[in-house]
């Protein structure tokens, strides 16, 4: 994943979506909470998550998916941990000869991609965006499937 050098509040106030004086005021919040900054405008409304999300695309170089529109694979999210999928919110949505793709919210979650790149193993970790409520509902189907699966609905 490639980051540009440009900061999160550059590219919203280049967008026009933001003011300088919002920007102040939510970094100065910011010091206080250590909340994420895009988390941050959100909440108080300045900007919508997508918004949010056509940014952090534009500043990690990181496409954006729509879970909703897109094929889950429950068999290849149960190749992973329930504490990347569920804990972590980092869903893996693709596979190849090479490399998984993992659907993430935040490209600034160290931790979970660290994760998914050590739960990948010798295959190459890639991201791509999505909403908060699409990995939400994909991590709402995964457990239901594994609910499923443990009660002896699906066979193997």
């Amino acid at each position: 994943m490639r980051r540009r050098d440009e900061k999160l509040g550059q590219i919203l106030l280049k967008k026009k979506l933001i003011t300088p004086e919002i920007l102040e005021s939510m970094l100065k919040e910011q010091k206080n909470t250590n909340e994420f900054l895009g988390e941050l405008l959100i909440k108080h409304n300045y900007i919508k998550e997508m918004d949010l999300l056509i940014a952090l695309s534009e500043q990690f170089d990181l496409p954006i998916i729509n879970l909703t529109n897109s094929y889950i694979d429950m068999n290849l999210a149960k190749n992973f941990s329930a504490t990347l999928i569920v804990d972590y919110k980092c869903f893996p949505i693709k596979m190849d000869d090479f490399s998984v793709t993992f659907a993430i919210n935040n490209p600034l979650e160290v931790w979970a991609m660290k994760k998914a790149e050590e739960e990948a193993g010798t295959l190459k970790a890639k991201f791509v965006l999505a909403s908060k409520a699409d990995l939400e509902d994909a991590i709402k189907r995964y457990k239901q499937y594994i609910r499923s699966c443990n009660l002896g609905i699906f066979k193997k």
